[in-house]
């Protein structure tokens, strides 16, 4: 998709996108290993005991995945830090863990956040 001009909120919802988009991947899998135990019915007494199901949203459209790559690509503009900041943030970690994770304040985490986010919009703008 080609534009002619981001802002900071587009570059910020397209790495949440991304981010989302990721979590909805189907699980990597080791070809060439497959499970030989059959299948076989709990009852329902067992069924409580049971390990909990793990929940999986749809599988992202085509299209998704297409932004997400494209998106991750944009991660090459920045530095190693400024690259684990963006994706913490748009894996919606809270600004305290973000900050905790750097040892700084929330408040800096926040404008270094800004900082990587509005040079990615700067180089998108130039035409890179």
């Amino acid at each position: 998709m080609a534009r002619n001009h981001w802002t900071i909120e587009d570059v910020a919802a397209r790495f949440e996108e991304a981010a989302s988009t990721g979590r909805r991947l189907p699980p990597v899998r080791v070809q060439g290993y497959f499970n030989t135990w059959p299948a076989f019915v709990r009852q329902e007494w067992e069924a409580f005991a049971a390990d909990e199901k793990v929940y999986r949203a749809y599988p992202p459209s085509p299209e998704a995945i297409d932004r997400m790559l494209e998106t991750m690509r944009w991660v090459q503009w920045l530095e190693v830090e400024q690259r684990h900041l963006v994706w913490m943030r748009s894996n919606r970690y809270r600004w305290e863990q973000i900050g905790r994770r750097f040892a700084c304040a929330a408040r800096t985490a926040q404008r270094r956040y800004d900082a990587a986010i509005h040079l990615v919009v700067l180089h998108l703008n130039k035409g890179h």
